[in-house]
């Protein structure tokens, strides 16, 4: 059934191409696929498609209720929340903030942001956890391409009944920018560090340091430790520091914390 599925594909994210490449190794191609969020989306070719069903993975872009109703079987959703927790426009990083556990979730779209009802759910184990936003989306992106590829033919078959989600749980993320990454190296530890993993591909976790000349440099982590303490188990110490391993200092290359040190202090 795999091959008579027609479907175009929408995803302009790295998580998206992680389910894309789940779905495409057990038979699932798309008919289309749609990366750019930028670009006018082409309606006339999405309707000589003929889909049976949409399919948008991390997009960017909100779909009209045109698009989202065009297919035989609607458009479906893969989301890296167990939804309805961890709404918006950055779960994946909510998650590292917040230290919630995560997972995926496949909703059926509609008009509002993460609020189609949900078709199938499966919770991620991360270990360690929280880690660096690119290994969680990784994880999160290859559950989320399985589940759904799992769920898909019993979908088109009438099969999977719709759960509409519980709005009294909801929790919602926010867009962040580039501001959202600048450390300040006298707050609580566990929060910088929550901060580098959860920025570490985007935007980017930073401080400024003032060198031995007196110029102050931006200084971007890369990598961190926490010493004396396990937030995955909630063991917290009074001693629980923040150390920071590895750094990329303006116009240099990635370099250890500790060499940089020596030649900047």
């Amino acid at each position: 059934m795999k091959n008579d599925i027609r479907f175009a594909f929408f995803g302009s994210s790295q998580f998206s191409q992680y389910v894309l490449e789940e779905l495409q190794k057990v038979g699932y191609t798309p008919a289309l696929s749609i990366t750019s969020a930028r670009d006018p989306l082409p309606l006339e070719t999405l309707r000589k498609l003929e889909a049976d069903v949409f399919i948008v993975a991390s997009f960017g872009k909100i779909l009209t209720e045109e698009i989202i109703s065009m297919p035989k079987h609607k458009t479906l959703n893969v989301h890296p929340s167990l939804l309805p927790r961890l709404r918006g426009a950055s779960p994946i990083q909510g998650a590292i903030l917040s230290g919630e556990k995560t997972g995926v979730s496949i909703m059926r779209l509609d008009e509002k942001m993460d609020h189609g009802p949900l078709l199938a759910q499966r919770k991620v184990t991360i270990t360690p956890w929280p880690d660096h936003y690119g290994v969680v989306e990784k994880k999160l992106g290859q559950a989320g391409g399985e589940l759904l590829s799992e769920i898909l033919p019993q979908w088109i078959e009438g099969k999977i009944p719709e759960i509409p989600q519980d709005e009294s749980q909801a929790t919602y993320t926010k867009m962040f920018k580039k501001e959202d990454g600048l450390l300040d190296l006298n707050d609580d530890s566990e929060t910088n560090f929550r901060k580098i993993l959860a920025f570490s591909t985007w935007p980017g976790a930073y401080f400024f340091h003032e060198r031995k000349d007196g110029k102050k440099i931006r200084v971007r982590v890369t990598d961190a430790e926490l010493e004396n303490c396990d937030i995955e188990n909630s063991l917290k110490t009074e001693n629980c520091k923040l150390k920071i391993v590895s750094i990329v200092p303006e116009g240099k290359k990635e370099m250890l914390w500790a060499d940089f040190l020596r030649g900047n202090l």
